[in-house]
């Protein structure tokens, strides 16, 4: 049976892991390939800013003495991945609202391409190399769209160091406009990646922010006990 830790439980464990810096590295990465518009960017950015300090994202957050390490990057193309909010290490409320800030204050990098998955894990990846030392390291793609520009995901998988990665997914607008939900099972057999990887579903990017509190409030909070104990080995 599956045992989850949440709050003061996981600074113990942390503790006899020889505990990091930080509990979680998540880099949070955002869709900005030609199919999303500049209303649905928006809708992304803000709601994005929004869900950082919601209640219960907040609570989550802070839910453990052990600090996260957020980074924020846009993608779209094979050359087109761009750094929104550099990794900061989110020890109080006021770091929290400086980085939704600086989300919400952001603007598109580029106009929008192809759809380059693998381009971008292979540059989360590389983030997660320079991240603080955190016990865990977490990827989020979320995309309305499958891979149409290079290399895919599974390519990345198998070429870029994501041993220690967990990446997640989050799926906007999941139908097709024949009403097939295509999406899901791609991202579910290419894109999650890692032990108890999930993925979160957005109805619209009217719904993303709803969607992203949901993710971030189960990552932040849903820590698996069995690979803590792995870390202290």
């Amino acid at each position: 049976m599956i045992r989850w830790l949440t709050g003061l439980g996981l600074a113990v464990l942390a503790s006899s892991a020889e505990a990091q810096n930080c509990r979680l590295a998540l880099a949070l990465a955002l869709d900005i390939s030609v199919s999303v518009d500049a209303k649905e960017d928006a809708l992304q950015r803000q709601g994005l800013a929004s869900a950082l300090i919601a209640p219960e994202v907040r609570k989550a957050f802070f839910s453990s003495p052990l600090p996260v390490a957020l980074t924020v990057y846009e993608w779209s193309g094979r050359d087109a991945q761009y750094i929104v909010l550099p990794w900061r290490l989110i020890e109080t409320e006021a770091d929290l609202l400086v980085a939704a800030t600086q989300v919400s204050e952001s603007q598109r990098s580029d106009r929008g391409s192809a759809t380059a998955m693998g381009y971008a894990l292979a540059f989360g990846a590389s983030l997660m190399e320079q991240a603080p030392q955190c016990l865990f390291q977490t990827i989020d793609l979320s995309g309305d769209g499958s891979n149409n520009d290079g290399y895919g995901p599974q390519i990345a998988y198998r070429h870029f160091p994501f041993d220690r990665i967990t990446v997640n997914g989050l799926v906007i607008n999941a139908a097709d406009f024949e009403g097939e939900l295509f999406l899901i099972p791609f991202f579910e057999n290419n894109v999650l990646h890692g032990p108890n990887a999930f993925l979160e579903i957005a109805q619209g990017f009217e719904d993303f922010e709803r969607a992203m509190r949901r993710k971030l409030e189960r990552e932040l909070t849903s820590l698996q006990v069995g690979a803590l104990g792995r870390k202290a080995e």
